[in-house]
């Protein structure tokens, strides 16, 4: 199966450029804002019984588009048609390197235009409280995930799993990391851009070529500056907290107990128990796709396989260990420029240093995101005599003399760190330190090694302190006697480097 990427790149009147030149031409022909939305629905986008209770029923869907032949009309039926069964359709490459469910998204952009044009939902009593902007994006889903989960005896749905392109430089087909659940990472990514963009509409109205464009950025992340749609879960987070999501899971469930289809789910649910549903519901959401960071999976950067077998983790581990990379010595703040520097260190630890894998557990970009390095499961090599008991995380900088941005320190300090700790990888007493305070190096940089003397767990200590040895790309160990690089040798105060 071939799924095409259409990144979010509108022009003039269209609202989807896809990357494929020979399709693109086409769909800049037939894809007006208004066209779009009524064929997306016509195909399946708002094809549940709650979303076609508050949007109504779709219209009949063409045979065809005139300016599509029939292969492309397939793919765009097949985008635009999502499918249970199989989440990984229906799905595009978002140029901050994210995966986007376009059903989600297309229904919260027309229920924003709508509003902006004076519409209220047409749907009758029960539920009055109903916000047709989270009905249609994510509160049916998120309900009916968890109570399927009660059908089964299951204490909670299972949220994600997160999934991965072929090709992120030619994408075309995208395939999940594990079993499909009700509420994918590309469909969560979907409404939360889906409840964003349409509560922006709504406001007032935005030239929505322009909006899209700017949320999304262009050329698939190789533009300078990072893109709003790359905010997604600290925007949603302050538009929605945790009890307002509850509010709307509990009347999406009221309202699917008075549908025909879906009465049956709640036949046996009291009052009691529907709140309940509701609560663990929106808490399990909040905690996975807000307050918790989006990590890039491994296969996403590119990166090669592990050489030799890894060893696992004895988890919940006890430490964190901080790094700055060093080399690359400047932020990348871009998809793009991220996935260039994992590829780059992984390829010199692997290929220069002899290592068996990229040494960090967690790599962090100024992008938004986290990238996974050895991750939560494998020990990794970043702190010589200590991998086995803790994560190493790098920032990918110098920050020697400068403080990473406070969106990246915030991604480890308020995400990563407390996130670990409720999902039982990381112990709530645990301590953290700077790479310095218990290997001879500067790392990771003195203004970032002065920052995280103020986070939670810091564990004072003198350890360490001097000058980092190096060849070449600066070792964070002496180099061995009788051994040589083709890079010359040179120590240099302030290099961080893992070490294994």
């Amino acid at each position: 199966m071939a799924t095409t990427t259409w990144p979010i790149f509108p022009m003039a009147t269209t609202i989807l450029l896809v990357t494929t030149s020979s399709l693109a031409t086409a769909i800049l022909l037939a894809s007006t804002i208004s066209l779009l939305l009524e064929l997306a629905r016509a195909l399946g986008s708002c094809s549940t019984p709650g979303c076609r209770a508050v949007l109504g029923d779709p219209p009949a869907a063409p045979p065809a588009v005139p300016a599509l032949s029939p292969e492309q009309w397939a793919l765009l039926t097949q985008l635009l048609h999502p499918d249970p069964t199989a989440p990984e359709r229906g799905v595009v490459l978002a140029p901050d390197g994210s995966t986007v469910a376009l059903a989600p998204l297309l229904t919260g952009v027309e229920v924003g235009l709508r509003r902006a044009a004076g519409w209220s939902s047409p749907m009758p009593e029960p539920p009055a409280a109903l916000d047709a902007l989270y009905a249609v994006t994510i509160t049916e889903a998120l309900g009916t995930a968890f109570l399927l989960a009660r059908a089964h005896n299951h204490s909670g749905a299972t949220l994600g799993p997160d999934g991965c392109w072929d090709d992120v430089e030619n994408p075309q087909s995208f395939t999940l990391l594990g079993p499909p659940s009700p509420v994918p990472e590309a469909m969560a990514n979907g409404a939360l851009d889906g409840v964003l963009l349409g509560a922006r509409l709504a406001e007032a109205p935005v030239p929505l070529a322009l909006l899209l464009r700017s949320y999304y950025g262009t050329d698939n992340g190789t533009a300078s500056g990072r893109p709003l749609s790359s905010y997604r879960r600290r925007d949603f987070g302050a538009l929605t907290g945790l009890k307002k999501l509850e509010e709307e899971v509990v009347a999406m469930l009221r309202l699917l107990r008075v549908l025909p289809p879906t009465r049956g789910l709640l036949e046996d649910v009291d009052e009691e128990e529907e709140v309940a549903i509701a609560r663990q519901a929106a808490r399990d959401f909040m905690e996975t796709y807000v307050e918790c960071p989006a990590i890039v999976p491994r296969c996403m950067w590119g990166a090669r396989p592990y050489r030799g077998t890894p060893r696992p983790l004895s988890l919940p581990l006890g430490s964190v260990y901080i790094h700055h990379t060093f080399v690359p010595s400047t932020p990348c703040r871009t998809f793009a420029a991220c996935t260039h520097a994992m590829r780059s260190m992984q390829r010199f630890h692997q290929d220069t240093r002899g290592w068996d894998d990229i040494g960090y557990s967690f790599v962090v970009g100024s992008d938004g995101y986290l990238y996974q390095g050895r991750g939560w499961h494998w020990v990794g090599a970043h702190t010589r005599g200590h991998n086995t008991r803790g994560y190493g995380v790098g920032y990918v900088g110098n920050f020697s003399a400068t403080l990473p941005d406070p969106d990246a320190i915030a991604l480890v300090r308020d995400g990563l760190l407390p996130c670990a700790v409720r999902a039982g990888r990381l112990r709530h007493d645990y301590t953290l330190r700077g790479h310095r305070q218990v290997v001879n190096t500067s790392c990771p940089g003195d203004s970032l090694f002065q920052e995280i003397r103020t986070w939670r767990g810091f564990e004072v200590g003198t350890g360490f302190r001097g000058i980092s040895w190096g060849w070449g790309f600066r070792w964070s160990e002496p180099p061995k006697a009788g051994g040589g690089s083709r890079f010359g040798v040179g120590t240099a105060r302030g290099f961080c480097s893992p070490s294994q």
